[in-house]
């Protein structure tokens, strides 16, 4: 059945407001309306692309928990190894969305890829496992961590009450919900400030450290690479905690459409953002490893605390704050781009046609923005978080795996598609080959969680035929459908993107 589009004037006779189109003061960010025509305009430079990719990758972990690596890579120099080697990894895959974003235009990251590879039903697969845990698990995920050490300086050295928590946590949530309402500009401009205020903190770890570096402090460097140390048998594990620590650098292919000169700012942010990750990454770990020992770096619950304590005394009261910081970030630039899924989804008819409108003032996806909001709190106040966070990690390998799988299958079934940057064959080979053992790892090390994970993966099958696929849906249900879109525009002032 064809979907209804209706405009702000046709719903119940309500005429649009007298200022719809005009403009108010650029300055204020409840206001970016001009003269043109309702759409999501291209307003990501390349600043803020590589600001989306960098803020969004830089969370709580390089700062509280990098011990994973050093835990089953069994040495230093080895666990510096797979840093370095995690992030060429990463980069790779980075820049197969690089190839994809440049000759497939669209907003909406994976979902867009699968679609165009492998057709409707394989992509409404991942799109409703994003919606119903992946994405609000992830959300609530960073906001706790959020929540957490927004307020460990004030109850410093008490701990912190696990419902002060929860409640910071969903005010932080609720506030990076607000603003991604409010103004794509305004939304852009704080992560480029919180992406400023991250490399900050990495910079006050790693300039105090390579100095003690290079003033002679090697002893905790003196047999890096010893060979009876390495664990052959944790690598694995040390590169799938090195892959999870990068992963976020396939968030600027979910906003394309936004994005000025797409080919040429896409594959250029990756690659300089990657850069920047890498080497901020491995020179963190190297400034960790030239103050604390081994030791201390396994048995401390925030590496970054336990750094600043040893070396800077008081100043360690405010590495909470740029952890909290960190966190907004990767929950700024996540909701920003994840949103525009969504809004894509709702396009391709797979979503509630409301997903795809905008709001006639402020030119934002409302709908898309908030759509995960009731979720994300319900999961934060009565869901085991980190059991489903388990159980769907590997899902995101998975259809990683087969987003670039797809570009090497549409090289041979689409080579008259336009690709203004093409890499060399062997990167998506080898990174898809990384990604499926990534998915082997977690069916070996957590069966349990992994089979739930894949079983809650596999509704989306039935929920595709019955949702989408299936076209004589009761006449009751396609009005009830129809009156909630319709309300639902009424409420948040969004009618259809103007073509």
């Amino acid at each position: 059945m064809p979907r209804k589009i209706v405009s702000v004037s046709s719903l119940n006779g309500v005429s649009p407001p007298s200022n719809f189109g005009q403009s108010k003061a650029s300055g204020s960010p409840h206001a970016e309306t001009s003269e043109e025509k309702v759409e999501l305009r291209k307003k990501v430079t390349l600043l803020r692309g590589i600001s989306i990719i960098i803020g969004t990758i830089i969370g709580a972990g390089i700062f509280i928990s990098p011990k994973g690596i050093l835990k089953n890579s069994g040495s230093v120099g080895m666990s510096l190894v797979v840093w370095v080697a995690c992030g060429i990894l990463s980069l790779f895959g980075a820049l197969c969305y690089a190839e994809l974003g440049t000759c497939i235009k669209k907003s909406g990251g994976h979902y867009t890829y699968i679609l165009e590879a492998f057709g409707p039903q394989m992509a409404f697969v991942r799109l409703w496992v994003d919606m119903i845990a992946i994405r609000p698990t992830g959300i609530a995920v960073v906001g706790l961590a959020f929540g957490r050490y927004i307020l460990e300086p004030i109850f410093m050295p008490c701990g912190v009450p696990e419902i002060g928590v929860k409640l910071a946590t969903a005010i932080g949530i609720t506030a990076v919900m607000y603003i991604n309402s409010m103004s794509v500009s305004w939304t852009a401009r704080l992560q480029v400030f919180l992406t400023f205020c991250k490399l900050l903190a990495i910079a006050i770890i790693i300039v105090p450290g390579l100095y003690h570096l290079f003033k002679g402090e090697t002893k905790n460097f003196e047999n890096a690479f010893q060979v009876n140390t390495v664990d052959l048998s944790g690598l694995p594990l040390a590169f799938y905690s090195g892959m999870y620590a990068y992963a976020g650098w396939f968030y600027l292919n979910f906003v394309t459409e936004e994005v000025e000169n797409p080919e040429r700012t896409v594959p250029l942010a990756i690659c300089i953002s990657m850069a920047i990750i890498t080497i901020c990454f491995t020179l963190t770990n190297v400034a960790y490893h030239t103050i604390l020992t081994a030791e201390e770096v396994l048995a401390s619950d925030a590496v970054a605390v336990t750094f600043a304590e040893k070396l800077m005394g008081n100043f360690s009261y405010a590495v909470p704050i740029f952890v909290a910081l960190s966190c907004f970030g990767s929950m700024n630039g996540g909701l920003f781009a994840v949103s525009r899924m969504f809004y894509v989804a709702s396009r391709e008819g797979q979503l509630p046609e409301v997903l795809s409108m905008i709001h006639i003032r402020r030119h934002t996806p409302l709908p898309a923005v908030i759509v995960l909001y009731p979720v994300t709190l319900l999961i934060l106040f009565l869901g085991d978080i980190y059991s489903l966070l388990n159980f769907m990690s590997f899902m995101r390998w998975l259809f990683i795996g087969v987003v670039v799988v797809g570009l090497i299958y549409m090289r041979y079934t689409r080579p008259e598609m336009p690709r203004p940057f093409k890499v060399p064959i062997f990167i998506p080979a080898l990174f898809s080959l990384t990604c499926f053992f990534m998915v082997f790892l977690s069916l070996y090390s957590d069966p349990v969680n992994t089979g739930i994970g894949f079983a809650i993966s596999l509704t989306g099958i039935p929920a595709y035929y019955i949702f989408i696929h299936f076209d004589r849906k009761p006449k009751w249900f396609l009005k009830f459908s129809d009156f909630v879109n319709r309300s639902l525009q009424i409420i948040l002032e969004v009618v259809p993107v103007e073509l």
